[in-house]
């Protein structure tokens, strides 16, 4: 990773992710790790006029040594002057850039239950901080660095910096950082899965329907459900592209909507371990049941975080000609293979998926079917042999995806 590189990078994240703006503040969350890279992102924004760059910095030896050895009690009280300090910032108006690349089996020697206890803490303190996010008041995005850690277990059979390098080729390809002008790239990217959804959210289905190896599922959608993907906006009205990389188009299910089963396609990396090859079953909106051949007790504290955690807060689209599918790579990372298929979420729906959301007490929250919880967590179930049927509100089945690809020619506007 050079230094040309790391500028190309870090010109795309101020630029097309956060969007920093003069006069604004930025916080950035990174392993010390990506210490040059974080660098370069804060020279640059400090060029574009940002008035100040906070860099809350993660180390994951400490906090292993931390979640293995701590009083149960540290892990239960996430520190107040931490999440006011960072609610203060963001009401202040800071941009939100995470760069992201955990080790997934970091934690997988430590205790299920304590992992579980320190996640709630953290999501109880900081829940308006992330309403903050998850409404878009602010602009925010999520880039990855290749850890080498996570390195080592995309390619295991490379040598540490090998492995690095072979990453760091797979981020630039992904993230379109490779090209000659990727701010363009980007653009036209944006422009397709502006299509997508703008057919979508003129469809209005009722209903969509799975069917895929282990899969029979149908998930009811809001009414007045809003389609995203790729840009979007704050609501100053400032473009701003969420995730980098971005693959998807999203949108809101109805907590009590849900009904039948679906089944895993790719591990889910969760509080530093994997779950592999999962099912879920639903009925009414609620998980009934579910199995895992690995990490069952994880995915149990997953679901059990609070009431809405068995409930689903997104489903989201993604085409197997997705680059991040076509590289043939799992790479145990949500922000990675969330975007090479289909996916859902469970716990908290993100309000600017139906109209007026972000002014809906919690009471017509669960009227209209808008979830509720302290979790977000994507999971994939997506796969070459996937097929999504639109229901519409008079009874007729239209296909969207068949055989892991869209059924829908956007430039003719039909089927």
């Amino acid at each position: 990773m050079n230094q040309k590189e790391l500028e190309k990078y870090a010109a795309l994240a101020l630029e097309k992710g956060v969007n920093i703006q003069k006069g604004q503040g930025l916080i950035i969350n990174a392993p010390i790790e990506a210490s040059d890279l974080v660098r370069t992102i804060s020279a640059k924004a400090y060029g574009k006029g940002a008035k100040n760059v906070h860099v809350e910095w993660s180390d994951e030896v400490l906090t292993f040594l931390k979640m293995k050895n701590a009083p149960e009690s540290v892990l239960e009280n996430f520190p107040k002057w931490k999440a006011d300090g960072l609610v203060e910032m963001v009401k202040d108006g800071y941009s939100l850039l995470t760069v992201y690349g955990p080790n997934p089996d970091l934690l997988k020697d430590v205790s299920s239950d304590r992992v579980a206890k320190a996640n709630k803490a953290s999501g109880e303190a900081l829940k308006t901080y992330r309403e903050f996010i998850m409404n878009d008041k602010t602009t925010w995005s999520i880039v990855a660095y290749p850890q080498q850690a996570w390195a080592q277990k995309v390619f295991p059979d490379a040598e540490p910096k090998e492995a690095q390098s072979k990453l760091w080729n797979q981020i630039k390809y992904i993230t379109r950082i490779d090209q000659e002008d990727p701010i363009k790239a980007w653009d036209e990217h944006n422009a397709k899965l502006r299509q997508a959804r703008e057919y979508l959210n003129q469809k209005q289905y009722k209903k969509l329907h799975y069917k895929g190896p282990g899969t029979d599922l149908s998930i009811e959608l809001v009414q007045n459900h809003i389609w995203h993907g790729g840009s979007t906006q704050s609501q100053e009205g400032t473009e701003f592209n969420p995730n980098m990389p971005t693959e998807e188009v999203f949108t809101m299910p109805h907590k009590y909507g849900v009904q039948g089963t679906v089944s895993s396609t790719k591990p889910l990396a969760y509080g530093g371990n994997l779950i592999e090859n999962f099912t879920l079953t639903f009925e009414n909106g609620k998980v009934v049941d579910f199995t895992a051949e690995a990490g069952e007790d994880t995915l149990k504290h997953l679901l059990e975080s609070d009431d809405g955690a068995k409930r689903l807060g997104e489903v989201a689209l993604v085409p197997d000609e997705s680059p991040i599918s076509q590289s043939g790579h799992i790479f145990f990372n949500t922000l990675y293979d969330e975007n090479a298929s289909c996916h859902l979420a469970l716990g908290k729906a993100y309000p600017t998926n139906i109209e007026g959301g972000s002014s809906l007490d919690e009471t017509q929250m669960d009227t209209q079917g808008v979830n509720d919880s302290l979790i977000h967590e994507d999971f994939m179930m997506g796969s070459s042999e996937l097929d999504i049927d639109g229901e519409t509100h008079d009874g007729q089945f239209e296909p969207i995806f068949r055989k892991g690809s869209w059924a829908i020619d956007f430039n003719e506007g039909s089927e």
